[in-house]
């Protein structure tokens, strides 16, 4: 286990200066003039003159490398630069929208595993049924409605019409709800599929029939069922963490969430590069360290995963 998880670690750092290498040049080969977009976001006349001035403030004016190399020096040491709009540092906007992210992502994440292992777990012990089929076909709909569309149905019935919750900010303890479910629907119903049909293929294995022979529980049966069909689970439930931190784009702007996924949206309408750079450069760390940390849990509860590793 320590050779594996120092070659993976090892691994990870190409990739890490490739992921910060090509946020940097993705950025820099925007049409805009950083320097103009600087001065205009804060209603400063555009002069040849300003936008020099500007451009050697903000370092544009030194060659390309020597800028990345900057750049990745400071972000080493956690120093992201400072956003055009405010002047304030770019680290300093992320830590302080960052929890409001976290919060909604945890709930989004309860909510989709404990509807998921339960509807799955269901659905495989009455394979068949008219229960199965139905939360089947509800599970299709939810994979097919899009995150924006249902936020904007469950604001109209929940908040509008019944008064239940509130439609927009992080006011109360219950203004969670409506953007979690709205992120935990597409999310359940890969999980509920997942689990169901793992457990569905794992019914018509050796073990089962031997331990129904052995007069075991049918309780007891499912349990190890379950607990063999949660492999695939666990290591897409490891990527969905970080995916779920990251979309939360969409559903931030609709409830007016005040977290690090509206942070990027007011970034690219304002053309506000620093933080752009950031959020693509911390989403992509998070996914390549998530990766890791799922297949050293993978490689810990699998003997066969651990003999090949």
């Amino acid at each position: 286990m320590r050779d594996f998880i120092t070659k993976r670690l090892i691994s990870m750092i190409p990739i890490l200066i490739g992921i910060s290498f090509l946020s940097f040049v993705i950025i820099n080969l925007s049409p805009s003039d950083p320097a103009e977009v600087a001065l205009r976001v804060n209603e400063i006349t555009v002069t040849e003159e300003a936008a020099q001035q500007m451009r050697e403030e903000l370092g544009l004016d030194k060659p390309f490398f020597e800028r990345y190399t900057t750049w990745l020096k400071d972000c080493l040491k956690g120093d992201f630069g400072n956003s055009y709009v405010n002047k304030k540092p770019v680290a300093k906007e992320i830590v302080e929208a960052l929890p409001a992210t976290l919060k909604l992502a945890g709930v989004s994440l309860a909510i989709t595993i404990i509807i998921s292992v339960i509807a799955g777990v269901l659905c495989a012990v009455y394979e068949g049924s008219i229960g199965d089929k139905i939360t089947r076909g509800v599970i299709f709909l939810g994979t097919a409605m899009p995150s924006f569309w249902v936020g904007l149905l469950l604001m109209w019935l929940f908040a509008v019409k019944l008064n239940l919750f509130p439609t927009s900010g992080m006011e109360t303890a219950n203004s969670v709800v409506l953007p979690a479910i709205t992120l935990s629907l597409a999310y359940i119903s890969t999980y509920v599929r997942l689990i169901r049909n793992n457990m569905v293929k794992n019914k018509k294995e050796n073990y089962v029939l031997y331990a129904r022979v052995r007069g075991l529980k049918e309780s007891t049966i499912i349990k190890h069922v379950f607990k063999n069909s949660l492999q695939s689970s666990i290591t897409a439930l490891g990527m969905s963490i970080p995916k779920l931190i990251a979309g939360t784009v969409v559903v931030e702007n609709i409830f007016a969430w005040p977290g690090i996924g509206r942070l990027c949206v007011n970034a690219i309408y304002n053309r506000d590069y620093p933080i752009i750079q950031a959020y693509i450069l911390i989403m992509a760390i998070l996914f390549v360290v998530c990766n890791l940390l799922v297949d050293v849990i993978s490689v810990m509860i699998d003997p066969r995963m651990r003999l090949e590793a």
